[in-house]
């Protein structure tokens, strides 16, 4: 299984571009969705049925702890079938902020800023395996 759509949350306008490119030259195919805080991702998920969100901690509005206490409680379920898996993305090397990512079941990897084609290709093998 290839990556089909990705969601990705984060504030900064030139991450974003950098995970957009970073993204179609791993694979055009793949459809991107964009938000600039949490509250814009859940929104986008009411909409949206990405394959995995790629999210950020710190931003504006709803920061990524934030966003993954309500999706815990209103998406990570899966109702209408497997709820898209998370991988972090952020410039944060705390190991608080890792340890309190990782403890959510559907929190399958932690990389750091920026993203590159290393990190697709093990999102890739997570989506494809369901193992992080």
């Amino acid at each position: 299984m290839t990556i089909g759509s990705l969601l990705i949350i984060d504030d900064d306008e030139t991450d974003l571009f950098i995970c957009g490119y970073t993204i179609q030259r791993f694979d055009p195919t793949i459809k991107v969705v964009q938000a600039l805080n949490g509250r814009e991702g859940l929104e986008m998920l009411r909409r949206e049925q990405p394959d995995a969100i790629i999210l950020d901690i710190n931003m504006p509005v709803m920061n990524g702890f934030e966003f993954l206490e309500t999706y815990a409680r209103d998406f990570a379920r899966g109702l209408d079938g497997p709820a898209p898996l998370v991988v972090m993305l952020t410039s944060s090397h705390l190991g608080t902020d890792r340890n309190k990512a990782l403890q959510y079941d559907f929190v399958k990897r932690y990389f750091e800023k920026p993203l590159t084609s290393d990190n697709l290709k093990a999102l890739a093998d997570i989506i494809e395996t369901g193992r992080p």
